[in-house]
């Protein structure tokens, strides 16, 4: 039986906050020839870095089957640690090099977990500099997080 080749999938996430800790908003698209998926989502009170690891975690885990992902994202501190940072952590349980508890580690566990699942080149993207899938995950995030506040404030008005 032959194996058919792996797909690849273009991976583009992105963060946003509105106040650092702030409401904020997620979002991943996922692009593999003429298909596209987009996933998104906010939350009231959150901080940038967390948005950042939430839209990775999302747009991994969105994949069905293993594949070989294109990961691209705006944030040094997503990349850094997915490619640099993780194995010490890990290796000096989930503490830093100055021994300190990992940030945000309940997510960093949970990229780690799904990053396990795929085959990833990570890609380091200026944002807000017109990069087309940044830009637009940008978009997304933005637009999630109006979708929470209008949301909350439908909520206070009873209508």
């Amino acid at each position: 039986m032959i194996r058919s080749a792996m797909t690849t999938v273009e991976l583009y996430t992105d963060g946003a906050c509105r106040g650092n800790p702030g409401p904020g908003g997620w979002a991943a698209l996922l692009v593999a020839g003429s298909e596209r998926k987009e996933v998104s989502g906010a939350e009231p009170a959150t901080t940038n870095n967390r948005m950042e690891l939430k839209a990775a975690i999302a747009g991994l885990k969105a994949l069905k089957r293993r594949c070989t992902v294109q990961l691209y994202t705006d944030s040094k501190y997503v990349l850094e640690g997915a490619t640099k940072w993780l194995p010490g952590w890990k290796a000096r349980g989930w503490k830093t090099a100055a021994r300190e508890p990992v940030k945000n580690q309940d997510l960093w566990r949970e990229l780690d977990a799904a990053a396990q699942t795929q085959d990833i080149a990570w890609h380091w993207v200026k944002g807000h500099s017109g990069h087309a899938g940044n830009e637009y995950v940008d978009q997304l995030a933005n637009q999630a997080i109006d979708r929470l506040l209008a949301a909350a404030l439908q909520g206070r008005t009873g209508s």
